[in-house]
């Protein structure tokens, strides 16, 4: 069993947006989903607006489909995808 280093960007619906409260709430969905050594950094996209780099290690074999979805449904979260994806070796 392998683990996977995945980087997923986080993109607010507004520059109100809370950073810090989806921050805290992503933690909380990836701890449940048994992801290791997380790490946010904001990104600057434009005009104030900045993004939330995700940054998570997994067991390969587990499915980053249901994590994608319950971000997606955080409070004033417009968009999330995954930016990265790839093995690390021990």
């Amino acid at each position: 069993m392998g683990i996977a280093l995945i980087t997923i960007k986080i993109m607010p619906n507004s520059v109100e947006a809370d950073l810090t409260e989806i921050k805290t709430e992503a933690k909380k969905v990836l701890e449940e989903n048994s992801a290791r050594n997380i790490r946010f950094e904001e990104h600057p996209i434009a005009f104030g607006l900045k993004a939330v780099m995700t940054l998570f290690e997994i067991n390969e074999e587990d499915e980053l489909e249901p994590i994608e979805n319950q971000l997606a449904e955080i409070e004033n979260v417009q968009s999330v995808s995954v930016t990265d994806m790839r093995r690390a070796f021990e």
